[in-house]
């Protein structure tokens, strides 16, 4: 009820108007705006750089923790984690556009405020093409058109480049590692399994029922992957590097193919993915001659 009254006491002082932006977000929901978007609210770090980059960083006036980059994405007032938000301080934020991660964010906490009269656009990234189509969308919404389409043009020439250098390299076997004490990794619908894709690299888990989950060693060894790339923070890099070098059985560790990748870069389904994959699609390149040693 408290968070309803809230609601309507924005709603009170909206002005009505017809729809003049329509556009389907990644749930299948249309969602429809009088004008461009001036009070946004981000619910993901990676959602906050895509704004940023959108060219409509000055519009976010909320964000969720951790959204930290470009750096005047750390000043702004947080709304809770993408995992568990902060409904009231959403709503007292009195956004006219909510971006939401689809699925990051907890579908309860998400649809209240879809249920309040809230516009929230959900975006699902899982390939690399989809970071500038995101960009052109978000443009839309917020009025930005202009330079979140120049954006996204720069990144759709940086796929291509990419597609260019490593698309007709030799397949390569990849373990992909989210950098902690357990072996986690991603399945084949994931981002990072497209970025090993666009590097001419097979995700040897990609046939995991889950996007990300939990393996073991024993899996790993059967794998036999001849790279392994971690993604994390780099303070675990010599610990997780030392542990892999005594399993000397695996095609990666004995012929030295073991590479680190920010997380932040990585992990994030925005902009910085195509650095990443740059470093990524290099580092594989590299394990491809260690292969023919």
């Amino acid at each position: 009820m408290r968070l309803l009254l809230m609601w309507l006491a924005v709603v009170a002082i909206a002005p009505a108007a017809m729809a003049d932006i329509r556009l389907l977000d990644d749930s299948s929901r249309e969602i429809r705006l009088a004008h461009p978007a001036q009070r946004i609210v981000s619910l993901a770090p990676h959602l906050t750089e895509l704004l940023f980059a959108a060219g409509a960083g000055s519009r976010v006036i909320a964000a969720v923790a951790y959204s930290d980059y470009p750096p005047p994405a750390a000043r702004l007032p947080r709304i809770g984690s993408g995992h568990s938000l902060d409904l009231e301080a959403i709503v007292a934020a009195r956004p006219d556009l909510i971006i939401a991660w689809g699925s990051g964010n907890p579908p309860r906490q998400v649809e209240r405020l879809r249920a309040l009269g809230l516009k929230v656009f959900s975006l699902e990234v899982r390939a690399l093409a989809e970071i500038p189509a995101a960009l052109e969308r978000i443009g839309t919404l917020a009025g930005t058109e202009a330079q979140a389409n120049v954006t996204a043009a720069r990144l759709r020439a940086r796929q291509t480049a990419l597609g260019e250098r490593y698309g007709a390299s030799r397949e390569l076997r990849v373990f992909y590692q989210l950098l902690d004490e357990a072996l986690m990794t991603v399945n084949g619908a994931h981002l990072i399994s497209d970025v090993l894709r666009q590097c001419g690299a097979t995700n040897v888990f990609a046939n995991l029922p889950l996007l990300t989950a939990r393996v073991d060693i024993e899996a790993v060894l059967a794998a036999r992957p001849q790279a392994i790339v971690a993604g994390g923070e780099e303070r675990l890099w010599r610990t997780w590097r030392e542990r892999w070098q005594r399993r000397r059985e695996l095609p990666a560790v004995a012929s030295g193919a073991l590479y680190f990748v920010p997380a932040d870069l990585m992990h994030r389904p925005g902009p910085r993915v195509f650095d990443a994959a740059e470093q990524v699609c290099a580092q594989l390149d590299a394990a491809r001659s260690l292969a023919r040693r």
